[in-house]
């Protein structure tokens, strides 16, 4: 993780609790699989702090890191799986927000049903039209709200790592997103 990191550990920190990097064993990468990508994102001291999640799958575990690492303005996961969709956590306190950009992909994705069944929400009855679910308004109070949100997701010309750069850069993380992620 350190070779991605670079020069900019002041700016992108890891969480504490990620396990330590064995030096015989292979470098950790912020893709579970080759097209998913996991980072958490907080806000403290008038910067933002991103860090590399180590599984886009586990959202339990996702919940876990964010509600250890938030601060008053809260954390946030962005998160792309498969270059298909793309999911949103926010832990603000004890209130958790959960978005998904495409609740068809429930019916293909496991980590999709989980996440619609960790938010209550149901399960698609067919795959003919996408559409978003969850909260909408998970980033109202940071100045992006539902409508841009809504034309992120229906821009099908973007790929879900696209589109979270869209969403990091709206909120005022897009350049260190890009450079953690590698785009």
């Amino acid at each position: 993780m350190a070779d991605l990191l670079g020069d900019h550990d002041d700016e992108i920190e890891e969480f504490d609790d990620l396990e330590e990097i064995d030096n015989e064993s292979e470098p950790e990468t912020l893709l579970a699989d080759e097209g998913d990508i996991a980072v958490a994102a907080w806000h403290e001291d008038g910067r933002w702090t991103l860090a590399a999640l180590p599984n886009a799958h586990d959202i339990p575990q996702i919940i876990t890191r964010l509600k250890a690492q938030q601060t008053n303005g809260g954390a946030l996961a962005l998160i792309a799986i498969d270059e298909e969709f793309f999911m949103l956590v926010r832990v603000l306190g004890t209130h958790i927000s959960l978005f998904l950009s495409d609740a068809t992909c429930a019916l293909d994705y496991e980590v999709a049903e989980e996440f619609l069944e960790i938010a209550d929400l149901s399960m698609p009855e067919d795959d003919d039209e996408s559409f978003p679910v969850g909260h909408l308004e998970i980033f109202n109070d940071l100045g992006m709200n539902q409508m841009e949100l809504r034309a992120i997701c229906a821009d099908e010309e973007l790929f879900p790592d696209e589109q979270l750069e869209a969403i990091a850069s709206r909120l005022g993380f897009g350049e260190k997103f890009a450079e953690l992620i590698g785009l």
